[in-house]
């Protein structure tokens, strides 16, 4: 749906509700927190795609911190073909997975993964943030063992060999490479290289949580191309909040609209379902005047672009 006809049906005396509704069409979410999983969920992968085809989204991607949903992404596109909701997912480099493991993501993209996430949980940086940033996340529903803490970084303060042959497996995958949980002074060695070596589409995940991005560090990220990726469950309602939904404007002004997506990182208990925390957003993006397109580009166009769908 093009914005010229979604402005042409909001103009014709729809409600709130109704504008937001036809808003949602045609969003993307790379942010999807649905089960199984080792951490409770309030849905499970085939309950966030339906929400997601009764919104009209046009594209989902699941992410777990422990396992690669891509086969589940799949598996559901074949036995659903007519939602019309495109489904993906990727990998996190976890100890789960290996940690920053060429073998692991060599298979994820050979069997269509669409993005690779740096470490999360067992990142350093998170690990270090456990008892003040971090202790606000969520925790998983029976004790596992504890992380081993991971960085893309040498003793030196280089990158490892492992992190740089990762870097050429997104390159040649030509998908996307997200920072995860890693401290912002390592994503800028990660993304000066992974530019170097030929990654296009590069992507912080709540660069203002956990990551510790300053405003000075978004708009030097943003600068070398790399896209501010905002969970809006960190402001709206629900156990996911840290800020006002004001702030989010500040964000978004820093980055650039072009720059920004912002993606659900819902599916925690205590918060509202994937799709009710995007119709939140909209009506909280609507009342700080952002255009019709403006929203769009927001919610779905920028991220669809780095799916590779065609416009």
């Amino acid at each position: 749906m093009t914005s010229d006809t979604v402005s042409s049906i909001i103009a014709n005396g729809t409600s709130r509700d109704e504008e937001v509704a036809t808003l949602l069409k045609g969003a993307v979410d790379l942010h999807c927190h649905s089960g199984p999983a080792a951490m409770p969920r309030v849905l499970d992968h085939r309950e966030a795609m339906q929400d997601a085809a009764e919104a009209g989204f046009r594209a989902l991607l699941y992410k777990d911190h422990f396992y690669l949903g891509t086969p589940h992404a799949k598996m559901l596109e074949a036995i659903y073909p007519d939602t019309g909701v495109k489904l993906f997912s990727g990998i996190a480099l976890n100890n789960a997975s290996g940690g920053i493991n060429p073998y692991a993501v060599d298979h994820a993209i050979k069997i269509g993964a669409k993005i690779v996430w740096m470490p999360t949980l067992a990142a350093a940086n998170h690990i270090r943030k456990g008892l003040t940033e971090a202790k606000s996340f969520p925790k998983t529903s029976q004790k596992m063992l504890d992380p081993s803490p991971l960085s893309v970084l040498d003793a030196s303060g280089r990158l490892t060999d492992e992190t740089r042959h990762v870097l050429d497996l997104i390159a040649e995958g030509d998908i996307i490479l997200a920072g995860g949980h890693l401290e912002a002074s390592e994503l800028f060695v990660l993304f000066e290289e992974a530019k170097k070596r030929g990654v296009k589409k590069m992507l912080v995940n709540h660069p203002t949580y956990i990551v510790g991005c300053s405003d000075e560090d978004i708009k030097g990220l943003v600068d070398m191309g790399v896209y501010m990726e905002h969970s809006i469950c960190m402001f709206i309602e629900g156990s996911g909040n840290q800020y006002e939904p004001g702030y989010l404007q500040h964000l978004i002004d820093i980055a650039g609209i072009d720059k920004t997506c912002l993606c659900s990182d819902l599916g925690l208990l205590g918060a509202p379902r994937p799709i009710e925390g995007y119709r939140q957003i909209v009506h909280a993006l609507l009342d700080m005047q952002f255009s019709h397109q403006e929203i769009r580009t927001l919610i779905g166009d920028n991220s669809a672009r780095l799916l590779n769908l065609a416009a």
